[in-house]
């Protein structure tokens, strides 16, 4: 049997999310008071009170959702430490990628929360210089969405930013181009939700974005990784630091190929996935890939 360990990424916040846990585990406390300092800030009183505005917000949510999803594992591992053990495998969506890389030993809980910090930071920064959203396309194929995109590029522009599993895709681009691909789905019989988030994420548009996180990059350690982590950007696995490193730079502005992971990893043999922090927008991600995949949830007690 092999088992996946699956990290969710920015979208799946709320507040309230990991208070339970850390009131329980003093494993999952000291991760968020080591959290605190190198951020400066409060993290648990903006997880567990919000403001919800605050917590959204890119600069914030992004060291959010990794420091919870690691303190659900640092509870898992204590709770049950076999299934721990027993994962093969990891992948994380966007942001997530990072928690994965953490959990594989690629890099440590410090230097990964310090590039997670200065990611979101440098994704808020160039979101305020242009305009620009993200949409969910729902109940239409890739060839529909495509074709879609290249139409509403006459009025700026707009490209698929995220393959999340058969009729859901997000484009991601300039403002009045998503609102025309938003549009043009609806003409077609598909449903859209538009997305909360600062900018066109995973798109050129998020320049100088990566520039800024090859900088935070390149001043960490990055080790090779203890079990096969799979890249959002190619769907495949790389084992060389260095490749690890340009690829999560390269993710900034590339889409995110979260369906292709997830078949890759069933054609290794997993047969068995977990998802490991707040929501379950995985899981269901997960069902609409293969209906007879089973996945836990570790956020019961988030």
């Amino acid at each position: 049997m092999s088992m996946a360990f699956l990290f969710p990424g920015q979208g799946a916040q709320s507040v309230g999310m990991c208070q339970s846990i850390h009131g329980k585990f003093a494993c999952a406390k000291a991760l968020f008071d080591r959290a605190s300092e190198i951020l400066g800030y409060d993290l648990a009183k903006l997880c567990f009170e919000g403001p919800k505005e605050q917590l959204d917000s890119t600069v914030y949510s992004q060291p959010a959702l990794f420091v919870s999803s690691l303190a659900a594992l640092e509870m898992l591992k204590e709770v049950q430490p076999d299934l721990v053990a027993s994962a093969t495998h990891t992948a994380g969506l966007s942001l997530g990628e990072y928690t994965a890389l953490v959990f594989a030993e690629a890099i440590s809980f410090e230097d990964g929360l310090k590039v997670v910090m200065q990611r979101g930071q440098a994704m808020q920064d160039s979101s305020d210089r242009s305009p620009s959203g993200m949409a969910s396309l729902l109940m239409l194929d890739r060839e529909q969405v495509q074709a879609i995109c290249e139409e509403a590029s006459a009025v700026g522009q707009v490209l698929i930013a995220n393959y999340l599993c058969p009729g859901n895709l997000v484009v991601s681009g300039e403002k009045p181009a998503v609102a025309k691909a938003v549009e043009l789905a609806e003409a077609a019989g598909g449903k859209t939700i538009t997305l909360t988030v600062a900018g066109a994420f995973h798109t050129s548009i998020m320049q100088p974005a990566d520039q800024k996180l090859a900088e935070a990059l390149a001043s960490v350690v990055l080790q090779k990784p203890r079990i096969p982590v799979v890249s959002n950007v190619d769907a495949a696995v790389h084992w060389e630091p260095e490749e690890i490193r340009q690829l999560l730079v390269r993710q900034v502005v590339n889409p995110v190929r979260w369906e292709d992971s997830i078949r890759w990893l069933l054609t290794q043999g997993v047969t068995e996935f977990t998802e490991v922090g707040p929501g379950k927008v995985l899981a269901g991600l997960l069902k609409r890939i293969d209906r007879k995949v089973k996945c836990e949830n570790i956020n019961e007690a988030l």
